[in-house]
């Protein structure tokens, strides 16, 4: 469930169709000081990201450290993720339209991330496009 001050965060984001490095400080301090708790948190900020196209670049940033800390440390069992939360996650970055930069690079660090990650994560991003399979390689050569 949303908590109140995360949707007044939203709307007001989506208001001025911008995110600045107040936003994300305030999000960081006052809105979520203890990180993502659930996924739908996750998704709404997945969603914020792809709605907004003024943002701050403190705020890609914020959101990949932010999921992938949910997403492998969040998560049981931790530092594992599983064929269903792949699939969460995966639903979640392809939806409205497919992902954006900061969606593909959330994907890539939750594969560096994790002990384990489901391989259709790293299928993912190396279909993502040909910007994001050098960086991934070395994680991809990893899991073989």
């Amino acid at each position: 469930m949303i908590k109140n001050s995360l949707q007044s965060f939203i709307d007001r984001v989506l208001e001025s169709r911008t995110i600045g490095d107040d936003d994300v400080r305030l999000l960081q301090r006052d809105i979520l000081p203890h990180g993502l708790v659930c996924q739908e948190e996750a998704d709404v900020l997945i969603a914020l990201d792809r709605a907004v196209n003024a943002k701050s670049r403190l705020w890609a940033d914020y959101l990949v450290s932010a999921v992938v800390d949910f997403a492998v440390w969040g998560t049981r069992p931790t530092g594992y993720v599983t064929g269903t939360a792949a699939h969460w996650l995966l639903s979640s970055l392809t939806a409205g339209g497919g992902p954006t930069a900061t969606g593909i690079r959330i994907a890539l660090e939750v594969v560096r991330e994790a002990e384990h990650a489901d391989p259709a994560l790293a299928g993912f991003v190396l279909r993502a496009g040909p910007a994001a399979e050098p960086a991934f390689a070395s994680v991809v050569a990893r899991m073989a």
